[in-house]
């Protein structure tokens, strides 16, 4: 931890790890620093990751330790709480006291999914409460899906999520009920809509059993849909003085995350970005080919550096030559 690295991860994730590994393969020093507080922890499976749909999140994290670990890289537990600029590079401060030196950083941070403040709700959550369809749709295809409508983008959820299931009802929940259109839309889809507040999940143990209206009825579900708030854990990054940015989707802002490049890079020169700190969408896949993309960029702005170095202590040494060689009283030329 004393050592200068050439770059500092800070986050062990599906980007962190990738971004990792690829500086790793270009023999760059590279030190990961995880929390240990991966987003996806409470999924059973994680899925669309080619050649992987259905391991299990932490299988696949264990996996990408040892493989950067194999190629020279190291992976700590720990919090960073904030970093500085220090001359042309970086000091990274841990909550526990310890600080380490990076000439470039890599913050793979991820977001906080904030749900709504149902009763019984978050127990649920990763299991019989979902969000993304493509995520787990599949696991709860045919059975009975509620959609709690939390912002005008859960119509789309109730449209999206009756392609896995017929049997799909849309809970207002407070929110503006469906315009004629959407009406009609929904009736011809064959989605219930029932009016009124939700109080409370029910659960029969680790089972989503149905969702307790304000009248005391319960409807029956076996799994219920929210959009939560994506909240990206900027800290890091904020101390470096990026701040979050609002991201709309179909017109709804449904979360904050720090602006990029394609590639990763930010406004803050020599800090980079990926996953979910940034794409709040992003999948599994879309982290780790994210974390890949920064990791090759970041060595390509660091070959560059060196290159200049290397071509500035050339014309030095070529100068001093010059003037060790040169008779009395010449000047040199």
């Amino acid at each position: 931890m004393g050592e200068r690295y050439d770059v500092v991860v800070v986050g062990g994730g599906a980007a962190g790890l990738s971004g990792a590994l690829a500086l790793g393969r270009a023999r760059r020093s590279v030190l990961v620093v995880d929390g240990g507080e991966p987003r996806n922890a409470p999924a059973a499976e994680m899925h669309n990751y080619l050649g992987r749909d259905g391991t299990p999140p932490g299988e696949l994290l264990a996996a990408g330790r040892a493989e950067v670990v194999g190629y020279g890289g190291e992976v700590v537990s720990g919090e960073v709480v904030s970093a500085a600029r220090e001359g042309d590079g970086f000091t990274v401060s841990l909550a526990d006291g310890r600080t380490v030196a990076a000439r470039r950083l890599l913050v793979t941070t991820g977001l906080v999914d904030d749900l709504p403040d149902v009763p019984g709700l978050r127990e649920q959550w990763g299991h019989g409460v979902l969000h993304c369809p493509y995520c787990h749709g599949w696991e709860v295809r045919d059975q009975a899906i509620g959609i709690l409508a939390t912002s005008p983008m859960s119509m789309h959820q109730a449209l999206m999520w009756r392609q896995w299931s017929a049997d799909v009802t849309l809970f207002v929940h407070g929110q503006a009920e469906p315009t004629d259109e959407e009406w009609e839309q929904l009736a011809a889809r064959g989605v219930s809509v029932v009016v009124g507040e939700v109080t409370a999940v029910e659960s029969d143990g680790d089972r989503l059993t149905g969702v307790r209206l304000a009248s005391g009825q319960v409807v029956a579900r076996d799994a219920l849909v929210v959009a939560p708030t994506f909240t990206a854990r900027s800290a890091v990054l904020e101390s470096l003085g990026l701040p979050v940015e609002p991201v709309e989707a179909m017109g709804t802002v449904v979360g904050h995350a720090v602006p990029s490049t394609p590639v990763g890079s930010t406004d803050v020169p020599g800090v980079w970005v990926a996953g979910n700190v940034t794409d709040l969408m992003a999948q599994v896949i879309g982290a780790a080919a994210a974390g890949l993309k920064a990791g090759a960029g970041i060595n390509g702005e660091l070959i560059m550096e060196e290159t200049r170095l290397a071509v500035a202590a050339r014309r030095a040494a070529s100068s001093a030559e010059i003037q060790v060689g040169a008779p009395a009283g010449a000047g040199a030329r």
